[in-house]
């Protein structure tokens, strides 16, 4: 059994069921699949787990196979170790042949694009350092849980370097410009609580307890109206960019598309019956 399963035995599991787990190991990730919850694990934690190509393209792989699947609900990507991510391998880095634009653009804009896009709810579990595109890589998830010694890290400019993977647009918009930008030029570092403070994560937890305080979040999250919760991710993300007026028409639209669902019947139902509503995305 890989080291993601025999973790995953302990979070998940009593002694009655562990035939329900079910899993494929890469060889830099680990995909968990559990129920209606998928965990992807980053999985170099001699190298704090640095982004190599081989990490970016078994992590776009892994994302679309949760993607892919129907039955999930949240996917959680945690690291394996002590650390989130320390961001980019640098010996592979500096030896880029065709130019860090190109590795960007086709290597990690993909599965963060498809987070983004995604229906379902992307949960970062961040321990230790979540650095550079590591860092970049908690941000783009819907939700993120942290814990308390743990560290967000903007080390772009101590190598002359500038952000990516969509830090500076998610930074400039929780920080403001001053903020961020004396962030991202001093190379400094934002603590568990800072970054609460700032609302760039939603929780903080205990070090020895982040790992399950996420989980018992994300089997909670699983249990809601898939329909809901993917229209509510489209609303505010365009509610971002757009207007008062463009926003009540989107949510018009879209509270017409849930009003039509059978999720919706049954979550009256369930709250004039006072029980559990059971909701099946239709």
């Amino acid at each position: 059994m890989s080291v993601i399963l025999e973790k995953a035995q302990k979070l998940f599991l009593s002694d009655n069921d562990a035939n329900v787990l079910t899993g494929h190991q890469f060889e830099t990730v680990n995909y968990l699949v559990k129920d209606k919850i998928g965990i992807i694990e980053l999985n170099r934690p001699n190298k704090m787990n640095a982004f190599n190509q081989t990490m970016r393209s078994e992590l776009q792989a892994a994302i679309e196979m949760a993607d892919n699947n129907d039955d999930l609900r949240v996917i959680m990507i945690r690291g394996a170790g002590d650390h989130f991510s320390s961001g980019a391998d640098l010996k592979e880095l500096v030896g880029a042949k065709h130019g860090i634009e190109a590795q960007i653009l086709n290597e990690y804009k993909p599965f963060l694009s498809r987070i983004a896009q995604s229906k379902k709810i992307y949960m970062a579990v961040v321990q230790g350092a979540a650095a550079g595109i590591g860092g970049s890589l908690a941000l783009n998830c819907d939700l993120v849980v942290m814990a308390e010694s743990a560290c967000l890290f903007q080390a772009f400019a101590a190598i002359g370097l500038v952000p990516d993977g969509g830090a500076s647009w998610h930074l400039v918009n929780k920080l403001g410009y001053k903020k961020a930008f004396e962030l991202c030029v001093e190379a400094d570092k934002l603590t568990a609580l800072e970054c609460l403070s700032s609302g760039l994560v939603n929780r903080i937890s205990d070090d020895a307890s982040v790992q399950g305080d996420a989980l018992v979040w994300a089997q909670k999250l699983a249990t809601g109206a898939p329909l809901s919760q993917q229209y509510l991710k489209r609303l505010l993300q365009q509610a971002q960019r757009g207007s008062l007026h463009d926003t009540i028409r989107q949510e018009a639209l879209y509270q017409q598309f849930c009003f039509n669902s059978d999720d919706f019947k049954e979550g009256v139902n369930a709250f004039f019956e006072k029980r559990d509503a059971t909701f099946t995305g239709k």
